[in-house]
């Protein structure tokens, strides 16, 4: 390799080890952005829980305990397909909730139903009638895309889609869904699913592994640049 082959090669490792770092304080940026959401979910989590009953109800309720009172309509059930829980595959059940005293729904996660394929299961059994009173935590409903999809006379969805649901189902939704909390005096199926944890993430480790790649990268570079000086002709 020629000395301007060398420098040529060093440049280029060298804007590559620059891109690395750049990377890895992404990585600390996203992290400092995590934390301060979690900061603010912990507090929002904190406040005392709501009592869901109009759509104005819904307005900044996303990681705070709600209560909710109604009946489900399971005509307009959702399942959505591809879940897993602690390494089973299956679905998970979001059934309206018809609000009382109202004209309005939330949706509910009701919990997890294990399917060998991850999109049919049994559902028929898990009829809860009546009114109930609905515990868990709001977040704010997705909004796609929920790529329904047709199956033995079932719509499984990818994920929630408001607007889609909204679009199918004939009375108002609220911007947010309730995922229930699991509750010893509940039916055992669904599988009521607890609480997302607020963690850091995988983005410590992610920055911290751009930096060993720009090291690693700068130190090939500087092995070159001492064999060009003294290993002599090429």
């Amino acid at each position: 390799m020629s000395p301007t082959t060398r420098r040529i090669a060093i440049v280029g490792l060298m804007i590559v080890a620059a891109v690395f770092v750049r990377l890895a304080f992404w990585q600390v940026d996203r992290l400092s952005e995590r934390r301060a959401a979690n900061r603010a979910a912990l507090a929002a989590r904190e406040r005392p829980a709501a009592t869901l009953g109009t759509p104005a109800a819904a307005g900044g309720l996303g990681d705070r305990w709600v209560v909710a009172r109604g009946t489900y309509d399971r005509t307009h059930e959702v399942v959505l397909r591809g879940q897993a829980y602690q390494g089973s595959p299956g679905v998970q059940v979001v059934t309206p909730l018809r609000l009382e005293g109202s004209d309005s729904a939330v949706l509910v996660l009701r919990g997890f139903v294990p399917s060998a394929d991850g999109v049919r299961a049994d559902l028929d059994s898990l009829t809860e009638p009546g009114t109930v009173e609905v515990r868990g935590l709001a977040s704010l409903a997705g909004a796609g895309p929920g790529q329904p999809v047709e199956h033995a006379g079932r719509t499984s969805w990818a994920r929630i889609d408001l607007p889609a649901l909204r679009a199918r189902i004939p009375y108002p939704l609220l911007a947010i869904l309730v995922r229930q909390s699991p509750d010893s005096a509940l039916p055992r199926s669904p599988l009521r699913l607890a609480p997302p944890d607020l963690n850091d993430g995988p983005h410590l480790n992610y920055a911290i592994q751009w930096f060993l790649f720009a090291a690693m990268t700068v130190a090939f570079a500087v092995l070159i640049v001492g064999r060009a000086r003294s290993g002599g002709s090429p």
